[in-house]
């Protein structure tokens, strides 16, 4: 799962290693997404340590009573340069990078970032340490953008040159089952659990 919807998200800034809370409306997503998951049978819930993705972990362990459990290699990608400024104004700033960054992500990174294929080897790391924890076990990971997607390209068995063909909203809960030989994609981006709240809203 995607965290819940920040100030920044809806603002279009780039966060990364910024460490921002969840909205008043983020936090109405995480309960949101807790509740959907409350009947799931979860052996842990692990979280990157982004103050953003903790607090959605924990909306989702609390019907567990499970605590969460944080790993630094599922934190979402360092964006450099361009962290805190919008979408408009990496635009206007970085121009030839940002079209890369569209274009090609994965041959570039923005100034001072993480590149793609460094995102990609932490993320799996992490991965392999989740499934040699939970062998055989069903776990439910809070992580961000970028790292969600690397994830579910793993999965897919695709590179990392598709990472914008996949589309993750915030509590966008996708479903992924790794095996040693092969791994499946049973559901992706689900966001039935906000449809309450979009109607509410």
């Amino acid at each position: 799962m995607r965290h819940a919807e920040t100030d920044w998200n809806r603002e279009r800034r780039y966060q990364g290693w910024h460490d921002t809370p969840l909205s008043e409306a983020g936090r109405a997503q995480a309960d949101a997404a807790g509740r959907r998951l409350a009947d799931q049978r979860l052996a842990a819930v692990w979280s990157s340590p982004l103050r953003r993705a903790r607090e959605t972990a924990t909306a989702v362990a609390a019907p567990h009573g499970l605590d969460v459990r944080v790993e630094h290699a599922f934190g979402e990608m360092g964006f450099g340069q361009w962290e805190g400024l919008t979408v408009d104004e990496v635009r206007a700033k970085f121009p030839g990078p940002h079209r890369a960054w569209q274009e090609t992500p994965h041959e570039v990174a923005p100034p001072g970032a993480e590149t793609l294929a460094e995102v990609r080897a932490r993320v799996l790391e992490g991965l392999a340490g989740l499934r040699a924890a939970h062998d055989e076990q069903t776990v439910c990971l809070v992580s961000h953008g970028i790292t969600s997607r690397v994830l579910i390209l793993e999965a897919l068995g695709l590179g990392l040159d598709r990472i914008w063909s996949i589309q993750v909203s915030p509590t966008g809960i996708s479903e992924l089952e790794f095996r040693d030989d092969w791994a499946v994609v049973h559901r992706m981006n689900s966001l039935v659990h906000l449809e309450r709240l979009t109607a509410a809203g």
